[in-house]
């Protein structure tokens, strides 16, 4: 497993969940200062992308998970949310076994607030 780091801001609102601008400082529908972001990028195979997504969704303090193929596309994007757990889970994590049965090996980017 590789990982990589970098940093953004954060392309939601925290507060009110509006898509923010790129470069705004502040929430154009309720005026909350934008929050920075982190990212982390892990490259796992298709076998250990289910264990991996409910590990990192279990660390918390998450705004959102990505996963790519091979090539950089993206094929399922999660917003992970504090409550994010079980019946609310389940939809997700049924889209990612059929991710993990067409690919081989998978790039999961994740996004924490700082």
């Amino acid at each position: 497993m590789s990982v990589s780091w970098g940093c953004d801001v954060l392309s939601y609102c925290a507060k009110c969940g509006a898509k923010l601008d790129e470069g705004a400082l502040f929430c154009s529908s309720c005026g909350t200062a934008v929050a920075k972001v982190t990212t982390e990028e892990y490259s796992v195979s298709s076998d250990n992308l289910i264990e991996r997504v409910k590990e990192l969704l279990h660390e918390g303090n998450i705004t959102r998970i990505i996963v790519k193929n091979e090539k950089g596309t993206v094929l399922l994007e999660i917003p992970a949310t504090v409550g994010v757990i079980g019946v609310v889970l389940a939809p997700w994590l049924a889209a990612l076994g059929a991710i993990a049965a067409l690919a081989t090996n998978c790039k999961i980017v994740v996004e924490k607030r700082e």
